[in-house]
């Protein structure tokens, strides 16, 4: 497969990797994502692995709120690489965590079928971290280190 002008090309230790999406491209930028999300199932003691979740910038003149990424926690219920750093300005933002579906694939039911958690980025040169703490009727969160 030949890049494309829309592809990005890296080097990598066995050549060169095509990143024709951009979810892979996203997954790539992991290194130096400046936001971080770590989710927990603590009702079961063990992270949620292969939740789906999405971040979103809210456009304040429009006030629409505009997707910036999808992704899915990993087996360690993390979720790398969800923004650049040259993407990432200051502004409202929302990550939207699909808890039911996640509940779901369990064979369990849930609550709150979704989690949006909303924050302010007033200096996007620090990084952040948002754990989600959640169990089938409750969820918690902060904004870690």
């Amino acid at each position: 497969m030949k890049p494309t002008e829309t592809e990005d090309v890296t080097e990598g230790p066995t050549g060169k990797v095509h990143l024709s999406t951009p979810v892979q491209q996203i997954m790539a930028a992991a290194e130096s994502s400046p936001l971080t999300t770590h989710v927990l199932n603590t009702g079961d003691g063990v992270p949620a692995a292969r939740m789906a979740l999405s971040l979103h910038q809210l456009d304040s003149k429009q006030m629409i709120w505009n997707m910036m990424s999808v992704g899915t926690t990993n087996e360690d219920g993390r979720c790398p690489g969800l923004i650049s750093r040259q993407a990432f300005t200051p502004g409202m933002y929302k990550l939207r965590f699909e808890t039911g579906s996640y509940w779901e694939t369990l064979g369990q039911t849930c609550f709150y079928p979704y989690v949006e958690v909303v924050f302010t980025i007033s200096d996007p040169d620090q990084r952040f971290h948002i754990p989600l703490l959640m169990s089938r009727f409750s969820y918690s969160t902060y904004r870690g280190s």
